[in-house]
């Protein structure tokens, strides 16, 4: 099983089991980390994170609809992306990401 590593807002790191093939929203909604209201249609940014990981810079640069949304976003970052938009894969596995605040559920 793959993994992703969130990092909260209160600074604490929780390791979430990963299927491949699914977003890392739909990883995050399963554990109740975040909404993701959308459901990964790009018409929301409830699912925005920070990559914080050296491999943010080999993933494939974010398409117009993805930068469309992260215009919208509270706490933009430069490693800001939309999780809906990052599949799990080998690749991912282990992948570090920060909650912005906003993301969290009510």
């Amino acid at each position: 099983m793959l993994h992703i590593e969130v990092e909260m807002p209160d600074g604490s790191v929780e390791k979430v089991a990963a299927e491949a093939g699914l977003s890392i929203m739909e990883v995050l909604r399963g554990a109740d980390i975040l909404d993701g209201e959308c459901n990964g249609s790009l018409a929301c940014a409830t699912c925005h994170v920070w990559v914080k990981d050296v491999r943010l810079e080999t993933m494939p640069a974010p398409c117009d609809g993805e930068e469309d949304m992260l215009d919208v976003a509270f706490h933009l970052a430069p490693s800001s992306r939309l999780s809906c938009q990052i599949i799990v894969s080998e690749e991912t596995d282990g992948l570090r990401i920060a909650l912005p605040r906003p993301t969290l559920p009510a």
